[in-house]
């Protein structure tokens, strides 16, 4: 229940804001059926694993071990691989959010409050995937579950906004962000064993569409 509970794509830490890029992807034609929605969204997907889900593994068991030093590393990993402006703002203003939450929800647990308060101190940028490991670890849930509820949350923010940026059915985002689930195993084996000097995210076309994003005149979602 606790998984569900944060995991949920509802939760309030303003996701629903961002659109991780597609707004532009969908403007510049690169998106515009449900199979180019697929390949951006599995491309997203893939970049999340092995970028910010290498780091969100370092965090957990960094919490677990009660390390708040490795944290801070991990989070800074994840700011300095942000290349563009609107991904900074989307991770730092939803890591924010959360860790205001979990303080609320979660009032005996020390470590997320030290978090947020290294984030007010301007010690840590405050990565949302580094609040999302600490909340799990701190609930004693696995890295496995934090790890699937990261690759589930960046495909419903891609598919969320689909359904208000382009033609497509309930119907074909639940047929994707099923695919995506099923393949959340597969990638936590593939970067399980990975050190944050191992992150990658090259995926630049997903990079040149969110600089884009910063610079248009016309816009639904946030930058």
């Amino acid at each position: 229940m606790r998984a569900l509970q944060f995991g949920d794509s509802m939760l309030p830490v303003g996701s629903f804001s961002f659109s991780s890029g597609l707004e532009s992807a969908v403007q510049e034609r690169i998106v515009h059926d449900r199979e180019t929605l697929r390949q951006f969204v599995l491309t997203a997907a893939e970049q999340a694993a092995t970028g910010d889900g290498v780091a969100v593994l370092e965090t957990h068991r960094a919490a677990r071990a009660n390390d708040f030093g490795r944290i801070v590393v991990a989070d800074h990993a994840v700011f300095s691989r942000k290349l563009s402006e609107e991904m900074r703002t989307m991770t730092i203003r939803m890591g924010r959010k959360l860790a205001e939450m979990a303080v609320q929800t979660l009032p005996s647990v020390p470590l997320v409050s030290d978090w947020l308060a290294a984030i007010k101190q301007g010690a840590v940028p405050g990565c949302y995937p580094i609040g999302q490991a600490i909340v799990f670890a701190s609930l004693d849930l696995s890295e496995q579950d934090v790890f699937a509820v990261h690759q589930y949350g960046v495909a419903s923010t891609i598919l969320g906004a689909a359904l208000r940026l382009m033609k497509v059915s309930h119907l074909d985002t639940q047929a994707l962000l099923f695919e995506v689930n099923e393949a959340a195993g597969a990638a936590y084996q593939r970067v399980a064993n990975l050190q944050l000097d191992d992150m990658s995210t090259f995926a630049p076309v997903l990079d040149i569409l969110a600089a884009i994003h910063v610079k248009s005149k016309v816009r639904m979602f946030m930058n």
